[in-house]
């Protein structure tokens, strides 16, 4: 059985984060939705709302687990006896970061191996950040996001506890 890692603030789970995993769902046995707690950014929905959500968009996936992490990257790998880190990879700038990162995760533990996912229908191009821009300026959403999301997004807004 293969399992591999797809990490990512997931701030919040998009439409675009589902394609990557839909599309390394068919390659990998097991993907693990890693949910960074610290991301070294001020996130919109704190730690266990980010894995909350996650949970609640893949509920019933099969093949996928989501699991909110500390830490390196390399260690939480090696600990959940993965080898591969999925990434999605929207434009050149995506690509010169993540190449970076997939380096310095080879050299924390060489058992990595990272693969990326261009955009392949649109959806992969929607980010956690453009979301949360709409959302703000009033606009909708729900193209972008699964409902749970939608309705967390509003709670949020209207300062209601998710």
């Amino acid at each position: 059985m293969t399992t591999a890692v797809y990490a990512g603030t997931f701030d919040p789970f998009t439409l675009g984060h589902q394609d990557v995993l839909d599309r390394a769902r068919q390659i990998f046995d097991v993907v693990i939705v890693a949910v960074a707690a610290d991301t070294g950014k001020k996130t919109y929905f704190d730690f266990q709302e980010r894995v909350d959500l996650a949970r609640e968009a893949l509920e019933g996936v099969q093949g996928v687990e989501v699991i909110g992490f500390e830490g390196l990257l390399s260690e939480f790998v090696r600990t959940h006896g993965a080898n591969v880190l999925i990434r999605g990879v929207r434009n050149g700038s995506d690509f010169d970061y993540e190449t970076r990162m997939a380096c310095v995760n080879h050299a924390l533990n060489g058992g990595i191996q990272t693969i990326f996912f261009p955009p392949i229908n649109g959806k992969q191009t929607i980010s956690g950040s453009l979301v949360r821009e709409i959302h703000r300026l009033g606009g909708d959403v729900s193209a972008f996001v699964a409902p749970c999301v939608c309705r967390a997004l509003e709670k949020k807004r209207s300062g209601k506890n998710l």
